[in-house]
C-alpha cells in the first residue's frame, strides 16, 4: 500500500483529499496544514506520496527542493483550483510530478495519481533496460 501526506492550508480540503485517497487504498500517514509540520510526517513515514496546495508551494519552495533531495523517489502532487502553464511549468521545473485540480472527483484525483505511477515505473524499467544493456559483456575464459 503506496503511503501518503497531505499538506493544505483548508481543513475542509485536506479532509476531502484524505477520504479520497483512503477509499483509493492509499495509506494517508499525516495531514498537516504546513511544510514545517509536514516534515516531520516525511521523516516518520518516508510517504511515496505527497499532495501539497499551491500556496504550501509558492511560499515554501525550499519544502520541495528538500522533498526532492531527501526522498528522491517520492511522488509531489500540486493541488490547486487554478492551474495555467506557466504554474505547471514552474511547478515541473520545481520537480512537482503531477497535478490534482480542486474541487475533487475522486475518480480523476485516483486516475491521475495512478497514471503518474506508471509512468514512473515505466521510466524506472526503461532506464534499468538501457543500463543492462550498456554493461560491458562478461569476460570469458
Amino acid at each position: 500500500m503506496l503511503k501518503a501526506v497531505v499538506i493544505d492550508p483548508s481543513a475542509v480540503a485536506r479532509g476531502l483529499l484524505n477520504t479520497v485517497l483512503l477509499d483509493g487504498g492509499y495509506d494517508v500517514v499525516g495531514a498537516t496544514h504546513t511544510c514545517a509540520s509536514a516534515m516531520v510526517q516525511l521523516i516518520k513515514h518516508h510517504p511515496h506520496i505527497v499532495c501539497i496546495a499551491r500556496e504550501q508551494i509558492e511560499n515554501e519552495e525550499e519544502a520541495i527542493r528538500e522533498i526532492r533531495t531527501n526522498w528522491p523517489k517520492t511522488l509531489i502532487f500540486m493541488v490547486s483550483s487554478e492551474l495555467d502553464a506557466a504554474t505547471i511549468q514552474t511547478a515541473h521545473a520545481m520537480g512537482v510530478s503531477g497535478f490534482i485540480v480542486k474541487p475533487f472527483k475522486a475518480d480523476t484525483v485516483l486516475n491521475t495519481i495512478r497514471n503518474v505511477v506508471i509512468a514512473m515505473v515505466k521510466r524506472q524499467r526503461a532506464a534499468m533496460e538501457k543500463a543492462a544493456g550498456e554493461a560491458p559483456p562478461p569476460a570469458s575464459d
